[in-house]
């Protein structure tokens, strides 16, 4: 079997003006993502996906390795992820050029698992049947009131996990907390990002209000660039752990953060930080480390299952994350969806991913072959 061609589709999704939500970043105005389809010349095809510049990804892919991987074995995964890594190093160890990779990585794990008929999981060795899984929204509202009505709402759909959004000012932050935690009892993780908005004092001053809410984790409070800030808020926040990683890429790249004591909880996601091989490498560093993971998702629902396959074959892994702001990558875009039961999600049970694109949901928001990404803020990435 060889590679015939590989394919990207770009999707975007613009919400509607009512269902809008404010972040750190502003008004995220719509959704962005990008889909990979490794084609053979048997006739499979294994699908991947991509969180990055689109317009940068179709570059990196279809004219610079795609045609590099034309006529090569898609089965041999490793040798495939180290000839395009050699490839791209000279303009991009980091950011989208890993991340592309990344997508084509895991579009040929699927392919894999389709061509030898086993799943990504049990390709890889023993596997949980579905893994924790918690709820990701409760970014910036009005007020508290707004903040305590969706957590609510994420624990009667059967989340017993959820993660909110701070760092806005020290009084929402602190109101905010205190509603979610008394509207949804002790017995739930409930986990705080504080998207990269606090200083070191902030952070300080808010390390009591954690305490008391029983948070299970603090999520880059400082910049990714402030490595120092995390060591420096580590003794003072003992027994809540320090978690990051959406914004690191490759081995490489969290081996810094997991060497150096800067996170007890890494978050490599595996269409951006290099794929599922990438991913399984971080994964086994960080155990070495005695460090734990729990992978960042906020794209697609192929994302979020390459992420349920790691979670589920590794010991340390702890939980996936489950994007509940209305968009349909995460909600539409599969076949059946993902499947979530009382706060766990279910592991496929076909080969590869396990998963089937619904076709219609792919050609509805598909940007047009030679169109620029639009304007808007989507999440993030902003484009004027």
């Amino acid at each position: 079997m060889k590679i015939r061609e590989i394919e990207v589709i770009n999707l975007r999704f613009e919400y509607p003006s009512g269902r809008r939500f404010r972040y750190a970043g502003g008004v995220c105005t719509g959704r962005l993502t990008s889909l990979v389809k490794v084609h053979s010349d048997e006739g499979l095809v294994g699908i991947g996906s991509v969180y990055s510049h689109p317009d940068l990804v179709r570059k990196i892919i279809e004219e610079h390795l795609g045609p590099a991987l034309v006529g090569e074995d898609p089965l041999e995964i490793e040798r495939l992820w180290n000839r395009c890594y050699v490839l791209t190093r000279w303009y991009g160890r980091k950011g989208a050029a890993v991340s592309a990779l990344g997508g084509i990585d895991i579009a040929l794990w699927d392919l894999k698992g389709k061509a030898v008929g086993k799943r990504i999981c049990d390709m890889i060795g023993p596997a949980r049947k579905q893994v924790p899984a918690y709820a990701s929204g409760l970014l910036w509202k009005s007020g508290a009131a707004e903040l305590r009505d969706e957590a609510q709402r994420h624990l009667a759909a059967g989340f017993w996990g959820m993660k909110m959004r701070l760092g806005r000012s020290l009084g929402y932050d602190r109101a905010g907390l205190r509603a979610v935690r008394n509207a949804v009892g002790t017995d739930v993780r409930l986990m705080v990002d504080g998207n990269a908005r606090y200083s070191l004092d902030e952070a300080r001053s808010m390390v009591p209000e954690f305490r008391d809410a029983g948070i299970f984790w603090l999520e880059e409070p400082f910049a990714p660039e402030n490595p120092q800030a995390f060591l420096s808020l580590r003794p003072e926040i003992e027994g809540i752990p320090l978690a990051a990683g959406e914004n690191e890429f490759g081995y490489q790249g969290f081996s810094e953060l997991i060497d150096h004591g800067v996170v007890q909880i890494a978050q490599p996601d595996c269409c951006r930080c290099g794929g599922l091989t990438e991913a399984l490498r971080i994964a086994a560093h960080a155990e070495e480390r005695r460090v734990q993971i729990a992978p960042h998702t906020w794209s697609d629902a192929v994302a979020l299952t390459a992420n349920m396959h790691l979670v589920s074959t590794v010991p340390g892994a702890l939980t996936i994350e489950v994007d509940q702001t209305g968009n349909p990558f995460i909600d539409d875009l599969l076949v059946g969806g993902p499947r979530l039961e009382e706060g766990y999600a279910v592991v496929p049970e076909t080969p590869g991913l396990g998963i089937d694109l619904d076709e219609d949901v792919v050609a509805k928001y598909t940007v047009p072959r030679g169109q620029a990404t639009p304007p808007g803020n989507y999440s993030d990435m902003v484009f004027q």
